[in-house]
Formats: structure tokens, C-alpha cells, sequence
């Protein structure tokens, strides 16, 4: 690419992150060198002056769209340069130009394309017609066109042998100009997408009591505006819309007047507003001169024909790719908070997959992850052995000495949790203190079934492999979590209607970050872990843990080295990940990168302590003055950083693991009473609120009205999966098994709520009157409160 391109793209990104264009510059030098975004934001912060991984992310992706934009740039100017159509206000238009669809609105009039009816009324020699009635309307197009009527069909078998085909003719070629207009489409589109409405109904001829098409039911009569529409909203009538159960349109602000007799008298008929927005953009109205009303004709054809379904198109892909943006980061923040998730570490722990008819598979692993038992017991349907399944449950928590139990959260789970309450109950009399927490088991069932699950325990029964994966999940979700295709892990909405690839860059992304931010045991760490460290990739991950097999443990990183395919470039980017626990070098257990292991001997020698006494010795190492061991390499930045792992040496940055402590006596929803203050986990997040366990087998909701005392428009910037939280009761339906929770612990009870769970009072600012009236008949019927809605909301 041109270095004035290139300096145009760096000036551009700085602009938009709002950084120096020095550190873009950096950034896109190293990214371009190979290097990876964790190792810029952890290793090379003086070369970008401290860029953070989540600048990074946008300036690569930034990057990206804008030299594609370039390439785009360039071949469209050469494109036209070749018609010999390019004129200096074109390419200064066509240079300027900042989104690619700009740039294709510019140029869609010289884009080769098919025969279009403008094109063949153009080759019959009809355009100096529609031009000279364009320039003056006062001429009368019965008696111009006389002079353009051909006496046979064209060669092509075009047939203009009429006055009025001539003159459709004319429409066809003014319509298709004005289409092609890039300023007036534009215009038309950021109008529309200011004030049109997106609407849809029930599709013709669907069965509305269809339990697949009643999911919908909220969208058999919906309009909202275009450009306010929510992402879960949008994306659900997409769903219905693929799926032929809704039709969806872009409707106009206000409907065009129904014609009158007398518009149908003159073949004329009221015009919208559109064809409005047009004709002044154009600077024509009708005057009532002899050529208005078929300038009138053309107008409308202009709009209905040509602009009308290309703008809904596309607005719609405009509203499909934010609304697709939002649900990725829903899923992407989702998968953060799952995988950075409290390790509980080194401990034995049993994992429970429920079952009904087949059973819950059970598997004990000990406190390094090694599957040391396995059992089937059948609590529930239909046999029922609840006390055989307890003995079953007991004998291997005293074999093993079990202090945690992991639930999946699948079928079965809430019957499945109140096993595991009885097992702690039992051993709490033998005085062993068990605790129990329900898990994700998003992906248990692809990882059970993949060929390196096969590779890890072999000899195990499939189904029994997903307990085992629960219960590592709970030890360390991170490393477990990294063995399942991101997009199985099941923390998103509407994931597979998003775009794929988009979705998995991003997804990739998190977990290359989250991998990185922990760091790696080299001599513990499965070859998918090792994967996701910088600059390692699958092949040269299965090569370590090869070499691990064969030589036994790492003694220092040097040795990494001596990976088959792992070269000095790899070394560089992955050696600071990599952790290593009672080896030759202190040093290796920190996050200090090898290449400023020179500086650490600086700080020996000025301290005159062996590094294994400085690790660990904050108030030592907090005296000493970064500048004096910073050289041209490696600045005050680094040596900061250097010192802050020596003071916390093989820190990790999750929180610590904590289990909610359920109330005594509050088992089953029956138990719960409005007003009672419990502690619980956060379980699931979504934009609407977040759901709460309780240890009462069913989730309670906490509406985003109900998080803070301030305005919250995400549930995520309160909470996060995982979260121990303290909440009031504010209303209990046995009947549908929902529970109302509010973290404002000095609230009400809540009033019901509108059909979106939004408190009636707000829900409507920002909306016409109609649609306001329209939403009010909508809500009147149901009843529905708050949580009722988003439960039905998060079903969808």
C-alpha cells in the first residue's frame, strides 16, 4: 500500500481511539511484524506508550476495514478511469468517501451491470427527450415523443413503436438517474433511517396458536423506529422473518394519502413522503405545466421501483449488523466474565450431570484434575432410588474426600441440586463440610464427544466424560473452558443468527485475552490451552506437550527452545505467558518477560538480594526508583512492571473463589416470602437483567430497573456471571416458578410492568403518540409484570 495511503489509514485510527498517530504507527509496525495483541499491550507498552488490549482490538480491527476500504478505493478509480468516465469532482468524491457504502453508492452508475430497460430507452435514442422535458416541463410529452417513435422494434426486439412507450422510456431513464443519485439516496437513507419504522406482522395464512409461531407473538402487530430498534428486538423479527412465520417492511413515517376518484380519473395518486423528499432534492414540484404529471410519474416510479426495496435492504442489513454487533459483545462480555470466572482451585471435587430417565453421572476429581471416579445413581424417574443414591454419593465423598460439588445446570438440575443439599446435610453430620455450586454445562456434551476428550480419558463412557468436565470446570474454568469451541459455551442470544465469522474472531479474541491475562503452567497446561498463548499455535502446542511427554518436565523456559518448531520469533511472543512452578529460575514462575531478565539482575545487584528473596518483598521493592534501571530498550514503563510481578509473583488476577451462603430453611420456592433479604450467585446476564440462584431450584430475575438506584441501561455494568449478591424478595408466582428479585434492598414491592418489563412510567419516552397508544393497547390485554416478560424475553 502507498505510504500516503497508509499514513492517511494510521492519522484516521488515531483520530478515532483518540491516541497519538506515533502509537498507531507503533501498534500497526509491530501487528504487521507478527506480533500478537496480548504481547503489544503486556510487552511493548514503550512502543506504543501504553496502549491496553481492548485499543489494540479495535485499532487491528479498524485497521483491517480500512485497508480493504483503500484496495476498494482504488479499484473503483481504476475502474472508471478505464471508462474513461472520471472526472476531477468524481475521484475528489470518490477519495473522500469514508464507508465502503458510500464508496458503492458512487459507483453503482458505472458499475457494469446487466441490461437495465434505462439503458435499452437510452439506445433507442430516448434520452435527449427525457432531457429536454426535464430542462422544461411546459413542453407537452404527447407531442415531443412524436419525434423519437421508432417504425419497427430494435434490433434487440426493443419496442418503442409507440408514443407511449416512448414515454416510458423516459421514466425509465430519468427514474434510474435520480436512483442512481448518491446524494439523494443518501439523503433518503440517513431520513429514514432518523424517522422510518420498522414493522412486521404475523405472515399470511400462519397459525398464530402454533407453539413455534406463538414465540413470536409479540411481533404479530409491531412497528418501532428503524434506528432505535433494540439489538434482542430486531433479531427476533430477522428470526421470524427467516423462519416465514413474520413478514417485516420498512415503513414510512406517514403514509401515503389513499387516492381519490380524482386521482384515479387522471392515473395520478397521492404522493408520499418519500416521492416529497425526492422532488425537493430534485428542485422540481408540480406546477401544473403540460410535462408535471409525467415528471410526477417518474418521481413515484423513481421511488417505488428503483429506491424503495434497495433502501429497506439496505437499512435492514444496516440494523442486522448493529444489532449482530451488540448480541457478539453480549456473548463476548458474557464469555469474559465465564472464563475470568474464580478458580476453586486445587481441591477434590465431584461433578454431578443430571439425568432423569438415564441417571446422573457422577465423577470425582482430584485436586490436580486427574479423573479418579466415576458412578451412575438414579434419584429420579423412573426409579426413583433416592436414599441408594445418597449412600452411592456418600461412599465416594469419603473415599476421596470430596469438599466441593459441581451441578450442571441442565435437565434434572434443580432435582439434582436438592440431591446434592441432602449429601451436604448427611455429611455435615459426620462433621465434613461440603459446599455445593451449579454450573454451565454449555458444551460438556461437544467436549464429551470431541476427539481430545477421547485422547484424555480414553477408557471413560462419553456421557460419564461431561461430569468429569463439570467438575474441572469449577476448578479452573479457564483451562476447561478453552478445550470447547467458544460459540458451544452458551452464554449468548440469538448466536447463530449472527454473523459466523464475526462472531468467532471476536469469541477467538476474548479467550486469547483472558489466556493471557492468567498465564500458563508449561508443565501442567492441555495442548487447547497451550494453543490459545501468543504466538503458539495448535501444531506447535501438541509439539511442547510432545516434548514435555518425552523429556519430562521444563526446568527453565530457555528450554522451550528446543521445541521442534518453536523459534526465537514464537519464544519471544509466547515466553512470557508461560508460567513455570519450582524450576531453575525464580523468574519463571512471574509474568517478567525473559528478554528483561538483564534488568532484574540490575535490581540484585543494587539491592545485593538474591532474586528469591526479592519476590514477594513489597515494601523493599516499593523504595526502589523505577529511572535508575531504565535504559534505551526498556523504559520506565517496563521496569514499573517488572517491579510490580516481583512484589506479587505468580499472581492471579481472578477473584477468589467464594460459594453464596443460602439461607437455612429457604429450599424450595414455597419457602420464599416477599421481603426477605438473601444472598445468592448471579447465574446468567442478560441486557434486560440478570438472573439470581438462590438454592431454591429456580432462578429469580432482578430486573435491570431493579439493580440500582441509578439508571442502569445494561445489566452488565452492575453484575457479572458469578457474582455474589445480596437481593429482596419482591414477588413469588408458584404457579409459573418465577421469582422477582430487587438488589435495591430498601424497595417496594414492584408494580406491574408492560409487555418489554419495563416499569410503565418510562417505557414510552421517545415515542409518538400512536405508537405509544398502539403499545398501550398491546400491553392492556396481558398483565404481564416485569419478570413475567423477561423470562418470556430470554426464552425467545
Amino acid at each position: 500500500m502507498h505510504s500516503s495511503t497508509a499514513q492517511k489509514i494510521i492519522t484516521q485510527i488515531a483520530e478515532e481511539i483518540r491516541v497519538r498517530p506515533a502509537q498507531v504507527e507503533s501498534a500497526v509496525a509491530l501487528l504487521d511484524g507478527g506480533a500478537t495483541v496480548p504481547f503489544i499491550a503486556r510487552y511493548r507498552k514503550e512502543a506504543t506508550d501504553g496502549l491496553d488490549d481492548t485499543q489494540l482490538r479495535e485499532l487491528e480491527a479498524r485497521l483491517s476495514y480500512l485497508r480493504e476500504l483503500e484496495e476498494r478505493r482504488a479499484a473503483i478509480l481504476k475502474s472508471i478511469e478505464e471508462q474513461g468516465k472520471l472526472t476531477p469532482e468524481l475521484a475528489a468524491a470518490i477519495s473522500a468517501a469514508p464507508t465502503k457504502q458510500e464508496l458503492e453508492d458512487l459507483y453503482l452508475p458505472y458499475k457494469p451491470k446487466r441490461r437495465t430497460k434505462g439503458q435499452i430507452a437510452r439506445e433507442a435514442g430516448i434520452e435527449p427527450l427525457a432531457d429536454k422535458l426535464w430542462a422544461d416541463p411546459t413542453l407537452d410529452p404527447q407531442t415531443e415523443a412524436q419525434a423519437f417513435v421508432l417504425k419497427d422494434k430494435t434490433e434487440a426486439g426493443d419496442d418503442f413503436t409507440t408514443v407511449a412507450a416512448v414515454l416510458d422510456g423516459v421514466r425509465d431513464i430519468l427514474s434510474e438517474r435520480w436512483a442512481e443519485d448518491a446524494a439523494l439516496v443518501q439523503n433518503l437513507r440517513a431520513w429514514l433511517w432518523a424517522e422510518g419504522l420498522f414493522q412486521s406482522k404475523l405472515a399470511a395464512g400462519k397459525d398464530e396458536n402454533n407453539p413455534d409461531i406463538a414465540k413470536f407473538r409479540d411481533y404479530f402487530d409491531y412497528d418501532e423506529p428503524i434506528g432505535r430498534v433494540p439489538s434482542h428486538r430486531a433479531l427476533a423479527v430477522f428470526r421470524g422473518r427467516q423462519l416465514e412465520f413474520l413478514d417485516a417492511k420498512l415503513a414510512l413515517p406517514v403514509p401515503a394519502e389513499p387516492a381519490t376518484a380524482a386521482d384515479s380519473k387522471t392515473a395520478a395518486h397521492q404522493p408520499s413522503l418519500a416521492e416529497g423528499r425526492i422532488a425537493l432534492h430534485l428542485g422540481w414540484r408540480h406546477q401544473g405545466r403540460a410535462a408535471d404529471d409525467l415528471l410526477r410519474k417518474c418521481v413515484a416510479w423513481a421511488w417505488r421501483v428503483k429506491l424503495s426495496l434497495s433502501i429497506e435492504r439496505d437499512l435492514f442489513t444496516r440494523l442486522r449488523e448493529e444489532a449482530e454487533k451488540v448480541a457478539i459483545k453480549v456473548f463476548a462480555d458474557n464469555l469474559r466474565d465465564l472464563l475470568l470466572a474464580a478458580p476453586a482451585g486445587p481441591r477434590v471435587v465431584m461433578g454431578l450431570d443430571p439425568g432423569i430417565r438415564t441417571g446422573v453421572k457422577v465423577a470425582v476429581v482430584d485436586a490436580t484434575g486427574k479423573l479418579v471416579d466415576t458412578a451412575t445413581v438414579y434419584p429420579h424417574e423412573p426409579r426413583r432410588d433416592w436414599d441408594g443414591s445418597l449412600f452411592t454419593l456418600g461412599k465416594l465423598v469419603e473415599k476421596h474426600g470430596v469438599n466441593l460439588i459441581a451441578i450442571g445446570n441442565g435437565t434434572a438440575s434443580r432435582e439434582t441440586d436438592k440431591l446434592a443439599a441432602d449429601l451436604i446435610k448427611m455429611a455435615a453430620k459426620a462433621e465434613r463440610a461440603i459446599e455445593k455450586v451449579v454450573v454451565s454445562e454449555a458444551g460438556a456434551s461437544v467436549y464429551s464427544a470431541s476427539e481430545y476428550a477421547s485422547k484424555e480419558m480414553p477408557d471413560v463412557d462419553v456421557s460419564l466424560r461431561g461430569a468429569a468436565s463439570i467438575a474441572r470446570r469449577l476448578q479452573d474454568p479457564l483451562a476447561e473452558l478453552v478445550k470447547i469451541d467458544p460459540k458451544s459455551i452458551g452464554v449468548g442470544q440469538y448466536q447463530h443468527d449472527v454473523n459466523q465469522s464475526e462472531l468467532a474472531r471476536t469469541l477467538d479474541a476474548v479467550v486469547e485475552d483472558c489466556v493471557n491475562a492468567v498465564g500458563v503452567d508449561l508443565n501442567t497446561a492441555s495442548a487447547p490451552l497451550l494453543a490459545r498463548v501468543s504466538g503458539l499455535s495448535n501444531t506447535v502446542a501438541q509439539a511442547v506437550v510432545r516434548w514435555r511427554e518425552s523429556n519430562g518436565a521444563f526446568r527453565n523456559r530457555q528450554e522451550l527452545l528446543k521445541v521442534t518448531g518453536l523459534g526465537a520469533k514464537t519464544f519471544e511472543q509466547s515466553a512470557g505467558f508461560l508460567r513455570i512452578r519450582g524450576g531453575d529460575n525464580p523468574l519463571d514462575i512471574t509474568g517478567v518477560h525473559p528478554e528483561t531478565y538483564p534488568v532484574v539482575e540490575q535490581i540484585i545487584e543494587k539491592t545485593g538480594r538474591p532474586v528469591a528473596e526479592l519476590m514477594g518483598r513489597a515494601e523493599m521493592l516499593k523504595t526502589l526508583k523505577p529511572e535508575l534501571f531504565a535504559n534505551e530498550k526498556f523504559g520506565v514503563i517496563t521496569v514499573k512492571d517488572i517491579l510490580g510481578e516481583l512484589e506479587k509473583p505468580g499472581r492471579d488476577p481472578r477473584p477468589d473463589f467464594k460459594v453464596a451462603r443460602f439461607n437455612d430453611g429457604v429450599e424450595d420456592l414455597k419457602d420464599l416470602r416477599e421481603g426477605m433479604v438473601l444472598e445468592g450467585t448471579v447465574s446468567n446476564v442478560a441486557q434486560f437483567g440478570a438472573f439470581v440462584d438462590l438454592g431454591v431450584h429456580q432462578d429469580g430475575l432482578v430486573h435491570v430497573s431493579q439493580l440500582s438506584n441509578k439508571f442502569v441501561n445494561d445489566a452488565r455494568e452492575v453484575v457479572k456471571t458469578g457474582d455474589i449478591v445480596k437481593v429482596k424478595v419482591l414477588e413469588v408466582d408458584l404457579a409459573r416458578q418465577r421469582i422477582s428479585l430487587t438488589m435495591k434492598l430498601d424497595a417496594a414491592v414492584a408494580r406491574p410492568a408492560g409487555r418489554d418489563g419495563a416499569p410503565r412510567e418510562n417505557r414510552f419516552e421517545g415515542a409518538g403518540r400512536g405508537q405509544v397508544q398502539q403499545a398501550r393497547r398491546r400491553d392492556e390485554p396481558t398483565g404481564q409484570s416485569a419478570m413475567a416478560a423477561a423470562f418470556a424475553k430470554l426464552k425467545r
